[in-house]
């Protein structure tokens, strides 16, 4: 079952293009005081696109969401960095990569400004939404709080403020408190007598309902639909909901906590060492028998290497590892530069159907923006149609990519970077795969799995792997599905075992010792286009480097890559100085408290830099 906050989470990349797993960023506060005279809503539009900036200090500090609440494309984001200086309003916008700097008019009616994503600049302007309050207060009118079964072991509380105008128009807003999703906008908000309704369109839900004869209490259902199999059905639960005489804040985030540091733990005592360190998790946490949570573990040091398993995975249990495909197209590429089959700096363009999108006039993505994340594209095609919400991209195709590039061009004057771009690594896939006249998992057969001993690494399993397909679970520790895919195949689609991930590991530690065919191809172009792949191609953000799919940690020296999809998380790191690597897969998708497997991912690498590790038992 999917709840208003899961729902908002999966509404939210319909907008951004991106489909799931985003972490709901808390604001940075700014002290109400000094922020009053620009608390409000406010409608606009950035560029030509509408959106509504909400400035709220319900809570004491200013915070900030912008959205958008077309029923048909929904979307909500909260920001970060939030600022008022005098006359002048910043913030930036993470899951996006965008920022804004504005200026607001004297008497606090506008802020016009510009919103930069991607280095490319647009106006937005936006005009407050004058709120007068009615003489009367409606029935409905006040802060209202009730708790919402999420599952049979999970329950979240739900707080909804309504208030109405002078027209008698009713506004309100929804806070999902335990799931941290904030500031929720409704839409179609009625009240007629004691009957009241309201959409909650970035939540994909509808609340109807009656308000008792006291006035204290309203009893109603939560309606939303389920997918299931591709089967789009509507479901109801039960929500009442009540008087409140003050606004109850969001749960509050657990601070994090650290392990004391031990000696610099080596390969052959990683297991004991995570047994105990995970007991807490193990017992009654994220692994607790009852979640059906199952982790695969891969460690190298110093030339010894192990794979263990804890809960429900064993040795050779097979995974989805998410966007960890990315590395992997990325050495694609420099493989096949490395053959002179293609060049880096050639235009994508000429790698497609002729036809299939013209030249433009200036600078113009090449693949190796593709692969350095510059490529100035969306994070994910705009044109996705989701008919199946279990198997999202399964029916996105080449030909609708190339549809959606037709309309969209190849133009790319600023190459700025972005942290999530899976429209761009499906796009290199598709390229290369076209160029090479095979499939992208054959290429990938070809040219890295075959030559390393990879046979578990595919893009689809054979009726032996799928016995091996260890059964996975949503955030909730519900039963979810694998996901399948096509013309986004190179960005998420890839799906392997703790062992052969430790082998792409080691190779790239180590490309001198790959021993492939001597009279293979691709076997001796392989070392150095590991090499090539690991190349400095600029930074994300300061202290993050880009590689070829890689991203670089300059702090810990680590090659880094998470992956998630809806019923699996990874994680793989390898650290040249150190000489060690490892990579976690678990069969559970991360949650509104982040991803488990990254939080293990980084304790591994902490315990074998020997550095205090971060804290896995709560």
């Amino acid at each position: 079952m999917r709840v208003i906050g899961e729902y908002m989470r999966r509404s939210l990349p319909y907008a951004a293009g991106v489909f799931l797993l985003a972490a709901i960023l808390a604001p940075a506060a700014v002290p109400a005081q000094q922020s009053a005279h620009v608390t409000g809503d406010y409608d606009g539009e950035i560029g030509t696109k509408q959106a509504t900036l909400h400035l709220r200090d319900r809570f004491g500090p200013l915070t900030a969401t912008i959205d958008h609440l077309d029923l048909a494309a929904p979307w909500m984001f909260t920001t970060s960095g939030l600022r008022v200086d005098g006359n002048t309003l910043s913030f930036t916008v993470p899951y996006v990569q965008a920022t804004f700097l504005g200026t607001i008019s004297a008497d606090g009616q506008r802020v016009t400004g510009t919103w930069t994503q991607k280095g490319n600049s647009l106006p937005a302007t936006f005009t407050r939404r004058n709120f007068s309050p009615a003489a009367t207060s409606s029935a409905a009118d006040g802060i209202w709080l009730g708790v919402l079964q999420v599952t049979a072991q999970v329950t979240t509380r739900i707080q909804v403020v309504l208030r109405s105008d002078a027209s008698s128009r009713e506004y309100c807003i929804v806070d999902d408190l335990d799931l941290y999703t904030m500031d929720m906008e409704c839409a179609h908000t009625a009240v007629s007598g004691n009957e009241v309704s309201f959409d909650i369109p970035t939540g994909g839900a509808h609340w109807s309902g009656t308000i008792s004869a006291d006035g204290k209490t309203m009893s109603g259902n939560l309606s939303y639909f389920v997918e299931d199999g591709g089967t789009r059905r509507l479901t109801q639960t039960p929500l009442t909901l009540t008087r409140q005489a003050a606004l109850t804040p969001e749960k509050e985030r657990k601070a994090a906590t650290f392990d004391s540091a031990l000696p610099p733990v080596m390969a052959a005592d990683l297991e004991r060492v995570l047994a105990d360190d995970l007991t807490g998790a193990l017992k009654d946490g994220e692994m607790a028998p009852s979640t059906g949570a199952g982790v695969s573990i891969g460690v190298y040091s110093h030339g010894v290497s192990r794979i263990f398993t804890f809960g429900a995975a064993k040795p050779d249990s097979i995974f989805e590892i998410g966007s960890i495909t990315k590395t992997f197209t990325g050495l694609l590429l420099a493989q096949m530069a490395a053959q002179g089959k293609v060049t880096l700096e050639e235009p994508v363009r000429e790698l497609l159907p002729a036809g299939t999108v013209t030249k433009p006039a200036g600078p113009e993505i090449t693949l190796l923006d593709l692969a350095s994340q510059r490529s100035g594209l969306p994070p994910m095609p705009e044109n996705i149609s989701v008919v199946n919400l279990d198997n999202p991209y399964a029916d996105y195709h080449s030909a609708d990519l190339f549809s959606y590039l037709g309309k969209h061009g190849v133009a790319n004057p600023n190459r700025a970077p972005s942290n999530f771009d899976s429209l761009g690594f499906g796009l290199l896939s598709v390229a290369l795969a076209n160029h090479a006249d095979m499939s992208y998992g054959r290429l990938i057969e070809d040219e890295i799995t075959g030559p390393l001993g990879m046979g578990d690494t595919v893009l689809t399993l054979s009726p032996a792997q799928q016995t091996r397909l260890l059964p996975g679970h949503d955030q909730f520790h519900g039963p979810a599905k694998p996901w399948d895919s096509d013309a986004l195949a190179g960005a998420i689609g890839l799906r392997s075992t703790a062992g052969d991930m430790l082998k792409f590991l080691i190779a790239n530690l180590h490309p001198e010792t790959i021993k492939t065919d001597p009279g293979s191809p691709t076997g001796a172009t392989l070392p150095a286009a590991i090499r090539h792949s690991l190349q400095s191609q600029g930074e994300l953000t300061s202290g993050m480097g880009l590689a070829l799919g890689w991203l670089y940690q300059k702090e810990t020296g680590n090659y880094w890559h998470n992956g998630a999809t809806a019923a699996y998380s990874s994680y793989a790191f390898f650290n040249p100085t150190g000489d060690y690597a490892a990579v976690v897969l678990l069969n559970t998708s991360p949650g509104v408290n982040g991803s488990f497997v990254e939080n293990l991912g980084r304790h591994i690498s902490q315990r074998l830099a020997g550095k205090p590790a971060l804290s896995l038992n709560h």
